[in-house]
């Protein structure tokens, strides 16, 4: 371990250094930093030390959203830095999506002194538990001084300021940081160097390492293989996506059970390791016949439950028993079935199932509507030659390359994902913000996951994408390749499909929303690259090979009217 990088000018800039050298040996290499004031302190600590990649972003939003995207590549924190005041309040549709969705984020709010809180001084609000209960801890730190047991204060209340973002629940955490002047590291006369000196720095940090991960453990039942049991692969973003779908696949075999894999389930992509998989399940419960005949005993979810409202009724109205496996503490079961919970990992609880002796037919059922209704809904988008939304997504999933990181928006593309996104074996890795279900943040989180990561991809429709457009300013600090798949249908296409609908005169401006604004512009305006889609050929030899650096948006322009129509068509064909 290098020597501890601590800066001795004045107390500010110890404390902050303190700070950032304890983060760095916790396992924090990356912070996201807010321009401002008050947060000068760590601001430059952050900058200054060689183990964290610093990276500055001028809207808070977006910086948050960045910052997100960064902690879900490999699920391990980063730090979120802002000055006193709004800048703050900025950063909690983030925190929200942070903690629904278990990411950790270490937020840190620099803020005014107590003295200067409740007087109108400038830039300052009230920032205690500014996050409410959408945080796992919060603590705000005292006014910084040189005294070794305060320091030692520091250093340990931001070291269990980590491990609470990843454990017992990862989530995000915030540290409220108040600083007097000066803000800047200008010299105080030598006295924090004098007081240095007397410290054994590297003894101070030398205890410090990155939280192990935390085992959950819960007593596995046992199952009878004769019923007919159905596993639930709901969407999962961890940083092994390939040991997830194997222990999905060991489950699977084990018990003999077909697995429903959501579009956002990494199971989806690794389809080898996962036998008996089912993927068109929306198309095959629309079929009442189909419903009835496949109707499950036993329902075994598997960390979260699927996009799909039609999945959801149906486990709903058989009434089935469900067990709910999750290594998440708080409760994800939005059926309020007659659940069991499991606390565990996923390995843990697929090792710990007996082997079935022989499968008992209900999985070769399932095997033959999905066969058919896959060559039913595959078939007619392979053959259709109109640039109708559903088809980007399947083609994605055929023709990206191996490995590729794809960001999906909330609304239309994350359903069309579930609705047509194919099994294959590429390895292709998912990024979602299903924590809270918004379109927040959708560019900057796609910018994050794709930031010192491979090529990679954002599936998203033109009201997401102008959500967030602010995250096109973290263009000139962005290390890594994004290609932007922009389904421009002039509005909101999921409200197409919603009873709303029906009413003409209020739904188009209210609901719909439409926009139109000149794409080419917007990416002009911000040096990124934009090219309209003109056919699938196209659109295939766009994704086909990603660039190696840079962004830049593919845009196909859609006609959300035809294809709410076309989707409803297509699944009830499929259905029959």
């Amino acid at each position: 371990m290098p020597p501890p990088a601590l800066d001795f000018r004045n107390v500010n800039a110890l404390w902050g250094s303190v700070v950032a050298e304890t983060l760095f040996r916790s396992g924090v290499s990356r912070a996201v930093v807010s321009p401002g004031s008050r947060s000068t302190p760590l601001a430059f600590a952050f900058a200054r030390h060689p183990g964290i990649e610093a990276i500055p972003v001028l809207d808070e939003r977006s910086a948050s959203f960045f910052a997100l995207g960064l902690a879900k590549q490999d699920m391990r924190p980063v730090a979120l830095l802002c000055t006193s005041g709004t800048a703050g309040a900025n950063y909690f549709p983030a925190v929200i999506e942070a903690h629904e969705a278990g990411v950790p984020l270490l937020v840190l709010t620099a803020d005014r002194p107590l003295e200067m809180r409740g007087c109108a001084s400038g830039q300052t609000i009230d920032q205690q538990r500014l996050y409410g209960d959408f945080v796992g801890f919060y603590h705000e730190l005292a006014v910084p001084e040189a005294r070794a047991p305060l320091l030692r204060y520091l250093r340990q209340t931001v070291a269990h300021a980590v491990e609470r973002s990843l454990a017992p629940c990862a989530g995000p955490v915030h540290l409220n940081a108040p600083f007097r002047d000066p803000l800047a590291p200008t010299e105080d006369g030598g006295e924090t160097g004098a007081f240095a000196a007397g410290v054994d720095w590297e003894a101070f940090f030398d205890h410090l390492a990155p939280p192990p991960p935390v085992d959950a453990v819960s007593e596995i039942p046992g199952f009878s293989h004769a019923v007919h049991g159905i596993i639930v692969a709901g969407p999962h973003s961890g940083a092994d996506s390939q040991a997830h779908s194997a222990a999905v696949g060991e489950i699977s075999r084990r018990l003999g059970w077909p697995v429903l894999a959501d579009g956002l389930s990494p199971a989806r992509n690794h389809a080898a390791v996962v036998p008996h998989l089912v993927t068109r399940y929306d198309a095959i419960l629309r079929n009442t016949g189909a419903a009835e005949s496949l109707k499950p005993e036993w329902v075994l979810c598997l960390g979260e439950w699927t996009t799909s409202k039609v999945l959801r009724a149906w486990i709903e109205a058989s009434g089935a028993p469900v067990l709910f496996v999750t290594e998440r503490p708080d409760n994800r079961d939005a059926l309020h079935a007659a659940t069991r919970r499991i606390v565990a990992p996923l390995q843990a609880f697929a090792m710990a199932l007996p082997v079935a002796d022989a499968p008992n037919g209900y999985e070769r059922l399932w095997a033959n509507y999905e066969a058919r209704t896959r060559a039913s809904l595959d078939g007619r988008l392979a053959a259709e030659e109109a640039l109708v939304e559903p088809k980007a997504a399947w083609l994605m999933g055929g023709h990206l390359p191996p490995g590729t990181p794809v960001s999906v928006a909330s609304s239309m593309p994350v359903r069309d994902m579930e609705f047509v996104w194919p099994a294959n074996d590429r390895g292709i890795r998912i990024f979602f913000n299903r924590g809270a279900n918004g379109i927040d943040g959708t560019l900057s989180t796609a910018l994050g996951v794709a930031h010192g990561s491979a090529p990679s991809v954002l599936l998203t429709g033109d009201l997401a994408l102008l959500h967030d457009s602010n995250g096109f300013l973290i263009a000139p600090k962005f290390k890594g390749s994004l290609t932007i798949v922009l389904i421009n249908n002039h509005g909101s296409g999921i409200f197409e499909h919603l009873p709303v609908a029906q009413f003409d005169s209020i739904f188009e401006e209210f609901f719909a929303t439409p926009q139109e604004v000149d794409f080419p512009r917007l990416c002009s305006a911000h040096g990124v690259g934009h090219a309209y889609v003109e056919d699938w050929a196209h659109f295939e030899s766009l994704i086909s090979t990603l660039p190696a650096s840079g962004i830049r948006v593919i845009e196909l322009r859609a006609d959300r009217k035809r294809d709410a129509a076309w989707r409803k068509e297509a699944f009830a064909s499929a259905a029959r």
